[in-house]
C-alpha cells in the first residue's frame, strides 16, 4: 500500500480531493436560511393534516369557569 502511494502521488492526491468533495456534498442543505426550512416544514405538516381545523373548547370552558369563580367570590363577599 505504501509503495503504491509513493509511485503515484499525483493520482493519490486527486483521489483524495475527489473523496473530500464527495464528502462535502453529502452535507449540503436544500435551504439557505432557517426561515426557508421552517416555511417548508410547516407547509409539509399542513399537507399531512397535522394542523387541522379542529376546534378546542378548552378556552371557552376555562372562561366560563373563571366567570363562575368571580361570580361566586362576589356573592360570597357581598
Amino acid at each position: 500500500m505504501e509503495s503504491i502511494r509513493r509511485q503515484n502521488p499525483q493520482i493519490t492526491l486527486m483521489s483524495l480531493e475527489a473523496a473530500a468533495a464527495s464528502a462535502r456534498g453529502g452535507f449540503g442543505c436544500l435551504f439557505s436560511t432557517a426561515d426557508e426550512y421552517e416555511t417548508a416544514l410547516i407547509a409539509e405538516r399542513r399537507a399531512q393534516g397535522r394542523y387541522g381545523q379542529h376546534r378546542s373548547y378548552w378556552p371557552f370552558a376555562m372562561f366560563v369557569g373563571c366567570v363562575f369563580i368571580v361570580a361566586g367570590t362576589v356573592l360570597l363577599l357581598a
